[in-house]
């Protein structure tokens, strides 16, 4: 029997939900090699008849299946705009995941890519659910001898650094205890170097705009905790992403 065929891609970029790779990425991805796709790991269905959870609520949403089904279309719509193929991993989100089940589907899909294909995963900083999703690309990654990850400062929460889009900012991740705990557990493990720092042009920041409204559920139910994350001089105006050697690498 032939061996699988690896998928296409030469970028692909782990999203744990729907937005984050358009809120994180939508500067740098366009210009990352193609093709490309952005994988959602929780881009699977609630279990039928499941109660709306409270963010789901909060984004205005009355059930579980609605929040699914307008948050697939709306992804989509931003992949289109961001020139990447949607890829969607069977996994729930996470207020409606059974205890003890994983999404295995990422594992197998990231055992299939050619070694050609650059995988960025979130960083994690203050949401545990990227951090987890990254730890789990990175293992499953080392144990198909695979290049390591790239990984990429997951917006709004990193941009949040007064040093951020500075040439600083990854200094002052190292030293801070609010933003910063994600990135100094990634730093006592590997050298960590920036790859590509992008402070957005207001083109680059308009075609952004763009695929950050494709999500227009969720800007609502993101303005409390990250005010006015959408000003053009706020936390997404600069994208950052760093690659990873071993600590013994010379």
């Amino acid at each position: 029997m032939p061996a699988p065929v690896p998928p296409p891609w030469r970028t692909l970029v782990v999203s744990p939900h729907f937005d984050d790779a358009a809120l994180s990425l939508a500067g740098l991805l366009p210009a990352l090699p193609g093709p490309r796709a952005v994988v959602t790991v929780h881009g699977g269905p609630p279990p039928p008849g499941s109660p709306v959870s409270w963010w789901d609520g909060a984004c205005g949403f009355t059930t579980a299946a609605e929040a699914h089904r307008v948050r697939r279309a709306e992804d989509a719509r931003a992949c289109e705009l961001l020139g990447a193929q949607q890829v969607l991993i069977d996994h729930p989100d996470g207020p409606y995941v059974t205890e003890g089940d994983e999404p295995h589907a990422l594992d197998a899909l990231l055992r299939t890519l050619a070694p050609t294909t650059r995988v960025l995963v979130p960083l994690g900083s203050n949401q545990p659910d990227h951090e987890a999703v990254r730890l789990r690309a990175q293992r499953v990654l080392a144990e198909a001898g695979a290049p390591a990850p790239w990984v990429y400062a997951d917006l709004p929460y990193t941009g949040h650094l007064p040093e951020w889009g500075a040439p600083e900012a990854s200094g002052a991740l190292a030293a801070s205890q609010k933003w910063g705990t994600a990135y100094q557990e990634l730093a006592r493990r590997h050298r960590v170097a920036v790859r590509h720092a992008l402070v957005l042009s207001d083109e680059q920041w308009a075609a952004k705009r763009a695929a950050v409204l494709s999500h227009a559920s969720q800007l609502a139910a993101l303005a409390p905790d990250h005010g006015n994350f959408l000003a053009r001089t706020g936390p997404l105006r600069a994208e950052l992403i760093w690659s990873l050697e071993p600590l013994d690498a010379h």
